[in-house]
């Protein structure tokens, strides 16, 4: 495994990749024409953002930066929501609720050959524009819940461990004491 890509295993980081893609074949088939430009760069660059974040967030040293940058994405996907709600109230879409049964049946969906991961996985986004948005929406959901859990995860990590530069910092004094000693 490349230690380097361990975010890859990161259930935040592969719903917030299928989000990204799936984002960009919904403005693609829905948001087309110059009237559509602004908003359908916007929401593929939040949907890029939320991704880029738990990238970027993975690589840091310092906790501290992680949890900011997961921040950042929660905050992008979480706007991306906003723009998948906004898109369905003025298309004259229903917004499903997290109980109603078609909803149930989107979080439902799992990885093919994967039961333990619920992402769903089309080959391409549902032609249907409703069915389309709620999955975006259930996506976008689920993905900055779990993003909450990974940076509460991540704080109690800090409080237990501490930070990066509280660590070099020990290590310094250390060093100095053992030097001292010589």
């Amino acid at each position: 495994m490349d230690s380097q890509a361990g975010y890859k295993y990161l259930l935040t980081y592969q719903y917030s990749l299928v989000i990204c893609d799936l984002t960009a074949e919904f403005c693609q088939n829905f948001l087309f024409g110059k009237e559509w430009l602004r908003l359908r760069d916007q929401m593929n660059q939040a949907a890029r953002s939320g991704k880029q974040n738990i990238v970027e967030g993975s690589q840091m040293e310092s906790l501290e930066s992680y949890i900011k940058l997961l921040g950042v994405a929660r905050g992008s996907l979480f706007e991306l929501l906003e723009d998948y709600q906004d898109f369905s109230r003025q298309h004259h879409l229903n917004i499903w609720g997290k109980d109603e049964p078609k909803m149930r049946e989107l979080r439902d969906l799992r990885v093919l050959g994967t039961p333990e991961i619920h992402i769903p996985q089309f080959p391409h986004i549902p032609h249907d524009q409703e069915l389309a948005a709620n999955l975006l929406v259930m996506l976008c959901q689920r993905t900055t819940y779990l993003l909450d859990k990974q940076v509460e995860a991540l704080k109690q990590k800090f409080i237990k461990e501490g930070g990066f530069r509280e660590n070099l910092f020990q290590k310094r004094l250390a060093y100095k004491k053992k030097k001292d000693w010589s």
